[in-house]
């Protein structure tokens, strides 16, 4: 296939990039800069430069291709969100970036809509012990600020999954991690002892960005459309015990534990490690899209980060 691929040069752009190549499709990847341009040209994709929150523009630099899906991975977050208003650009691109490249997608003729969810669509709340399926109600947001990030994450697949013309498919990710900047970031805060750890920290979820993207092809090969799908790894895990595997992966002490009233003092991420607590079941993906993970535990991604190799 012929594939349109937004945030092409982003955390999981640019592993997805080399994938989908590697599986024998072509890339068009969407960057908003030159370098990032000239950085796909030289991996063999054809790198395109747009805003895909500049409807008109987007259309002018897309003018006279054709492709047979649409992947978006648009977002707009550096490193690990902290506030709120961090979040903001990336609701954006999740309503009206994914409104622009759907109205694109027809343009160009494409068949298939694959878009980036989140596992917080289900809401920023406790979740309890039970895994979360896909047949899970979507959320409530958990009151305040964050009522605004899930509607974003929800006007995004609604979008995407009732579109009449294009077979639209989501996958609710879970956190990424791997060789990329925001874990080696963490990786060396905690080996310098600055990243201390909640001392009750609650569940996540999370996906090697290598597995992210091969559930991603997965999806764009096998998907059905009208559907989504969980891509995180079995591990059942807690905030705490991330950031001790972070240590051991670094060789360094097991993180200092503060009271969690601590990391309330952060308002979006204090929450996400002290309140709200998820554990994605990702069956159906292992079902339908023949997906597995490479990394079922965060213990052997984080080894190969540190060891700088893939499997």
């Amino acid at each position: 296939m012929r594939v349109l691929l937004a945030g092409a040069t982003g955390t999981i752009g640019t592993e997805l990039t080399a994938q989908l190549l590697a599986a024998g499709h072509e890339v068009v990847g969407l960057t908003r800069r030159e370098s990032g341009a000239r950085r796909l040209t030289e991996a063999g994709a054809d790198g395109v430069v747009a805003d895909i929150l500049d409807a008109g523009a987007l259309r002018e630099a897309l003018a006279g291709r054709q492709v047979d899906a649409v992947v978006h991975e648009g977002t707009a977050i550096a490193g690990t969100p902290i506030r709120h208003r961090d979040l903001y650009p990336t609701n954006a691109l999740r309503t009206y970036g994914t409104a622009n490249l759907l109205r694109v997608a027809r343009d160009l003729g494409a068949h298939r809509f694959v878009t980036q969810s989140f596992l917080y669509v289900y809401g920023y709340v406790d979740h309890g012990e039970v895994p979360v399926t896909e047949d899970a109600p979507l959320g409530p947001g958990g009151g305040g600020a964050f009522d605004r990030h899930v509607a974003a994450m929800r006007s995004n697949e609604r979008q995407v999954l009732e579109a009449d013309d294009i077979d639209g498919i989501a996958l609710r990710y879970g956190f990424f991690y791997g060789a990329e900047p925001a874990t080696r970031g963490m990786l060396d805060s905690v080996a310098r002892r600055r990243l201390p750890a909640p001392r009750r920290g609650t569940g996540l979820s999370l996906v090697h960005v290598e597995d992210a993207a091969a559930a991603t092809v997965a999806a764009l090969e096998r998907g059905r459309g009208g559907e989504a799908y969980n891509v995180a790894a079995d591990e059942r895990l807690t905030w705490t015990a991330y950031f001790d595997a972070v240590a051991e992966a670094a060789g360094a002490k097991r993180p200092l534990r503060l009271p969690n009233v601590v990391f309330r003092a952060s308002p979006y991420l204090g929450v996400l490690m002290t309140r709200a607590s998820i554990h994605l079941d990702s069956t159906k993906a292992e079902q339908q899209l023949g997906w597995r993970p490479s990394y079922p535990s965060v213990r052997e991604g984080l080894a190969a980060v540190v060891r700088g190799g893939q499997r």
